[in-house]
């Protein structure tokens, strides 16, 4: 119940934590920190009670949150029946930051530095502390091969589209590179393909955020291969 609680709580603040990061993305990592400790407030309380699209897009905006409670805490609740209490609350910050991760690009279609980065460094540090998923050689490669992969993909798909691969997908790759090794990392690049072209099929659209696509074939791949 302990981790279901932090799960869900944590959930529920994923779409508030989205719309913060929409209000200056894009942004340098030092100017979105600084928006985040001081935000700007960009609608009146006034305005908010006499405007009735507002209530319901605040309505939509609850229920949101509430579905991403009730993921995460599912999720975090399989997580620990998955790799158990030890280290549990590596694996949980490492799901909790791709789910938040997952909700910026999608609104936003950018991938903050200030969230790939620390990301990045966490798994290597994770490796080096603990290494139960890889060691810090295979995490260095993985990092390696999640920039490499994608820079290589768009020099062979750039005379199509040149936005085949934007700077936070790559370092989004690199950091799941560095958390799950190079193996694990070429299921989650296929994997995401696969869930992006669901996607553009149900949707029926060419292009969108690529980042969700990644982010929950990193999860499942966390699951089913470590």
């Amino acid at each position: 119940m302990f981790y279901i609680f932090f799960g869900f709580l944590f959930g529920v603040f994923i779409p508030y934590m989205a719309r913060r990061f929409a209000k200056f993305m894009p942004a340098t990592p030092g100017y979105a920190l600084y928006r985040l400790v001081w935000p700007v407030k960009s609608v009146s309380d006034e305005k908010k009670r006499n405007n009735p699209c507002y209530q319901k897009l605040m309505s939509a905006y609850v229920m949101r949150s509430l579905g991403y409670g009730i993921v995460s805490a599912a999720v975090s609740y399989a997580a620990v029946l998955r790799f158990g209490v030890a280290y549990v609350w590596w694996y949980l910050a490492f799901i909790w930051v791709l789910l938040l991760l997952q909700e910026i690009d999608y609104k936003t279609m950018y991938l903050p530095d200030i969230l790939t980065m620390p990301l990045l460094l966490a798994g290597f540090l994770y490796s080096v502390l603990i290494g139960a998923w890889v060691g810090p050689a295979e995490s260095s490669i993985g990092a390696v091969a999640g920039y490499i992969l994608p820079v290589v993909a768009s020099l062979f798909l750039v005379w199509k589209n040149k936005d085949v691969f934007g700077g936070g997908d790559i370092k989004l790759l690199a950091a799941v590179g560095a958390w799950l090794g190079v193996e694990p990392l070429l299921y989650v690049v296929v994997l995401s393909c696969a869930v992006f072209a669901g996607y553009a099929l149900l949707k029926r659209q060419r292009s969108g955020a690529f980042g969700p696509a990644i982010t929950v074939s990193a999860i499942i791949v966390a699951f089913y291969v470590q």
